[in-house]
């Protein structure tokens, strides 16, 4: 372990989360939980990650010269490869568990982590279901968004569609202006509540389900909005045939040497937590 990991916080314990906020995440698909890490312990990741983050930003054009996908967020994935202080942060034994917990299995793998920085005067991120690009046979599937920083609403903090979940796939789209549009109709036809919890504590973390239908405004402060996720599936998962090239590409990368029928667990894909 290299000397900056070794002095870092450890996040290995435990965390045990009420029930209340088990069935509001099985009933709305997406859960706020306060201080998942202390807002100290994660002062002591953020410069790491923020690092991290620009080291391996391939990101080279200008806001005004991206697409939309491209303005909502800088975006660096599998930082836990890359850097080992950061890996302590993503295979965090107390995440993990909290995850367990939500989805109600005894245990979880990591999909992949991913950095979202949307950058001061960076744009909205369309509606869209994260599952749209996982070739998993379960819909029980989770993803974490801690910030790094105490975050307001103008910075852009997440927005949930209430219950979409529970439809499972509602159209083969990517983050695009045309998902925006599809799913906006979408919200309104099934009359789902949306739903932002508003300003978020460094360490205060959102649980939301794969088939969530969820978004972000804009940024619209003059302050990078920092923010961690990690993707939870739960360990027994098997590889599906991919429905789309998004599916195939994510079979390629994040499963590599692996086939449909396989169980889901490659080298990328480490069991973080287990009963």
């Amino acid at each position: 372990m290299d000397t900056a990991a070794s002095h870092l916080p450890d996040l290995n314990s435990g965390y045990e989360v009420d029930q209340k906020s088990v069935m509001n995440y099985r009933k709305n698909g997406h859960v706020k939980i306060e201080q998942v890490a202390t807002s100290s312990e994660v002062k002591n990741y953020r410069r790491i990650i923020r690092d991290a983050v620009m080291k391996y930003n391939t990101e080279t054009k200008s806001l005004d010269e991206r697409d939309t996908y491209g303005k909502a967020f800088i975006q660096v994935t599998n930082l836990w490869e890359k850097d080992e202080a950061v890996r302590q942060f993503v295979l965090a034994k107390r995440f993990a568990h909290v995850a367990a917990q939500l989805l109600g299995v005894s245990g979880v793998r990591l999909y992949h982590d991913q950095a979202l920085i949307k950058e001061a005067g960076g744009g909205h991120t369309p509606w869209h279901q994260d599952q749209y690009y996982w070739p998993l046979d379960t819909d029980n599937t989770i993803t974490m968004w801690m910030p790094l920083i105490d975050v307001s609403q103008e910075m852009g903090t997440m927005t949930f569609a209430s219950g979409s979940h529970k439809k499972g796939r509602l159209n083969d789209l990517p983050i695009s202006d045309e998902s925006e549009e599809v799913f906006k109709d979408l919200i309104a036809h099934h009359n789902f509540d949306q739903v932002n919890y508003g300003s978020l504590r460094a360490g205060d973390a959102t649980f939301h389900s794969g088939w969530t239908l969820h978004s972000a405004p804009r940024n619209q402060s003059e302050q990078m909005r920092e923010v961690m996720t990690i993707i939870y599936y739960p360990d027994g998962a098997r590889l599906i045939e991919p429905r789309n090239e998004n599916q195939q590409l994510d079979l390629e990368t994040w499963f590599p040497g692996q086939e449909p029928g396989e169980f889901a667990a490659s080298r990328l894909n480490p069991l973080l937590y287990s009963e």
